[in-house]
C-alpha cells in the first residue's frame, strides 16, 4: 500500500466535503438540529393532559379529589360538563383528552363505608398516551383513597395495610428522554455516514472523474479507505459533538467508560460507512444512491428497538433484526450512559458491529474490483 497515495485521496475527499455547502450543512449543522429537535420532541412523558370535569357530586369530597388532579401536574382543567350528552361532543372535537365524571352517590358512598366509583373516560386514540394517563389517574385516586382510610381510622399519620414502595433502577425519575436522546445520537450518526459514503463513489462517476481514478495507479484498497478515512473522522466528530449536546443541554447522565462508547462507536461506524459504500458502488447516479440510502435508513430505525420493543415483535423478524447495526448500537450507547455498563457485558454487540463491519467492508471493496475491472 502506497501511503503518498492514500494521503492524497484522503486530502481529495476532505476538499470536496467541505467545498460543498450542502454537505457541510448535513455534516455540520443537520446533527445540531435533530439533536435539539428530537431531544426536545422525541417523549413519551405526559404533563398537562387536557381534562373536562363533569362533577355530579359538588360536594368538599369531590373537590377534594379533583384538587388532587390540579395539584399532580399531569391534568390541566379546561371544560367542566354538565351533562352526559356533552362527554361525546368535547372527546369528537379533540378538547381534552380525559373526562373525570364523579356520581351523585360518590360523598354519601364514602360517609356509608360503601366502595365509591369515580369514572375516567380517556380518549384511545393515542393508545400509549391514554395507558399513561389512566396509570396517573388511578395513581391519584388511590392516594385519595388511602387517606380517606387513614381519617376514617382515626390512624392519620400511621401506615395501613399493605404498603407499596417502587423504586426504578438507572433512570431514577422515569425520564423517558434519559431513554431516547441515546437513541437519537445512534440514529443521526448512522444518517450523516451513510449521506456522506453513500454518494461517494457515484460521485465520481456522475462528475466523470471514475475514469480518470482508474488509470491511476491506486489500487481498490487503498480508493476504499480513502473514501472511508475521512467518514470515519467526521462520524467520530458528530458523535463526540451530538454527544456533549446530550450531556450539557438535556443533562442525560453518562455513568460507564467512554472508551467503551468510544471503541463501540468506530465498529458502528464501520458498519454503517460499509453500508454507505455498498449503496454507493451499486448506484448509478446520485438520486438512486440517496433513494436507496433512505430505502435502508427508515427499517434500520423501526427494526432497531428504537421505538418498539423488539421483544414485541414476530419471532421472524427478531432474528432479522440481528443483521441491523443500529440494533447493537443502541444496547452499547444505552448501557454505557444510563447503566453504566463496561465492555465486560457489552462485547457481544460490539463484537457482532465488527463482524458485521468488516462483512460489508469487504463485500463493497469487492463489488468496486469488479466494476473496474
Amino acid at each position: 500500500m502506497a501511503y503518498e497515495r492514500l494521503k492524497q485521496m484522503i486530502r481529495k475527499e476532505f476538499i470536496q466535503v467541505f467545498r460543498n455547502k450542502k454537505m457541510r450543512a448535513i455534516v455540520f449543522v443537520m446533527p445540531v438540529i435533530q439533536s435539539l429537535i428530537f431531544g426536545y420532541a422525541v417523549t413519551t412523558d405526559v404533563k398537562d393532559v387536557k381534562t373536562a370535569i363533569y362533577d355530579q357530586s359538588a360536594t368538599p369530597e369531590s373537590r377534594e379529589l379533583l384538587d388532587r388532579f390540579t395539584r399532580s401536574g399531569y391534568f390541566t382543567i379546561t371544560e367542566r360538563l354538565r351533562s352526559d350528552r356533552e362527554i361525546d361532543d368535547i372527546l369528537n372535537r379533540g378538547a381534552a383528552a380525559a373526562i373525570i365524571k364523579i356520581p351523585p352517590d360518590y360523598s354519601r358512598q364514602i360517609a356509608s363505608g360503601d366502595t365509591a366509583f369515580v369514572q375516567i373516560i380517556v380518549d384511545g386514540t393515542d393508545s400509549n398516551t391514554a395507558g399513561l394517563v389512566l396509570n396517573y389517574a388511578g395513581s391519584i385516586i388511590q392516594k385519595d383513597a388511602l387517606q380517606i382510610l387513614e381519617q376514617r381510622s382515626g390512624a392519620a399519620g400511621k401506615k395501613i395495610g399493605v404498603e407499596l414502595e417502587t423504586r426504578a433502577w438507572f433512570n431514577e425519575n422515569l425520564t423517558s428522554r434519559n431513554f431516547y436522546v441515546p437513541g437519537v445520537i445512534a440514529a443521526i450518526v448512522m444518517l450523516v455516514t451513510l449521506l456522506l459514503t453513500s454518494m461517494s463513489v457515484v460521485r465520481e462517476k456522475e462528475m466523470g472523474t471514475m475514469e480518470q481514478i482508474v488509470v491511476t495507479p491506486i489500487t481498490s484498497l487503498e480508493f476504499i479507505l480513502g473514501k472511508t478515512m475521512p467518514s470515519i473522522i467526521l462520524g467520530f466528530a458528530n458523535m463526540l459533538f451530538v454527544t456533549l449536546i446530550s450531556i450539557f443541554w438535556f443533562d442525560i447522565p453518562v455513568r460507564g467508560n467512554i472508551m467503551t462508547l468510544a471503541v463501540a462507536n468506530g465498529a458502528y461506524l464501520m458498519t454503517t460507512i460499509g453500508i454507505g459504500l455498498l449503496i454507493s458502488t451499486l448506484s448509478e447516479t446520485q438520486q438512486q444512491a440517496m433513494m436507496s440510502t433512505f430505502f435502508f435508513y427508515l427499517p434500520a430505525v423501526l427494526l432497531s428497538g428504537f421505538m418498539f420493543p423488539i421483544a414485541n415483535m414476530p419471532a421472524v423478524v427478531q432474528v432479522i433484526t440481528y443483521l441491523n447495526p443500529l440494533r447493537h448500537f443502541l444496547v452499547i450507547i444505552r448501557g454505557v450512559f444510563l447503566k453504566g455498563l463496561g465492555f465486560a457485558i457489552l462485547w457481544p454487540q460490539i463484537m457482532a458491529l465488527f463482524i458485521i463491519g468488516v462483512l460489508v467492508l469487504a463485500l463493497a471493496v469487492r463489488k468496486f474490483s469488479k466494476n473496474i475491472a
